[in-house]
């Protein structure tokens, strides 16, 4: 069996920072984990694989009324990958793909936010994979529900700018774009 390839989903889940719809000004600075996800889809043979993450820890500091002064952060674990098979999730573990033994973590961490109206932003952040560093920008919007910020997100990141599949998954067996999403949960403060 083909390992299939996860790739950056972490690092949409930090970009969880940002829109939200309120008149009102509202705060968040916490991330229900138990109810965010990550997810990633890609090609591997022309067909398209799906796969998430399930362990990552988030932090999250947004006021409505001051967006430009949030901050978001994401680790995870990406031993924590299910790209649909054992065998896939086994591959994906070694030293070609994620390196876990030697980069055991993905992280995210902002450095701005950008509001573009209608509860939409840009988050702004450093994407850190198998020790290489990528600046990303991050569209999000922001849903309110009752006292509860759903910050979603997506994101195409390249694996070749991280060194993801290198050798024989160089090739175009599994698809160099892997197009992330997020659903970030946080309960207003």
């Amino acid at each position: 069996m083909t390992p299939r390839l996860p790739r950056s989903t972490a690092w949409v889940a930090a970009l969880v920072v940002g829109a939200l719809p309120c008149a009102q000004a509202a705060e968040y600075t916490q991330v229900n984990e138990t109810a965010s996800t990550i997810s990633f889809t890609y090609k591997q043979f022309s067909s398209r694989v799906y796969g998430t993450f399930s362990k990552f820890k988030a932090t999250l500091d947004f006021d409505t009324a001051a967006p430009s002064a949030a901050h978001a952060a994401l680790t995870i674990q990406l031993n924590s990958i299910d790209a649909g098979s054992s065998d896939a999730n086994d591959e994906l573990q070694k030293p070609a793909w994620f390196d876990t033994a030697q980069y055991p973590e993905a992280t995210f961490e902002s450095t701005g936010v950008q509001a573009l109206g209608d509860n939409r932003y840009v988050i702004t952040g450093k994407l850190t994979l198998r020790g290489v560093t990528q600046v990303v920008e991050v569209p999000v919007l922001l849903k309110a529900d009752n006292a509860i910020g759903i910050f979603e997100g997506q994101l195409k990141l390249k694996r070749s700018d991280f060194k993801i599949g290198d050798g024989e998954w160089a090739d175009t067996a599994v698809s160099d774009v892997i197009n992330i999403k997020f659903k970030m949960v946080a309960p207003q403060q």
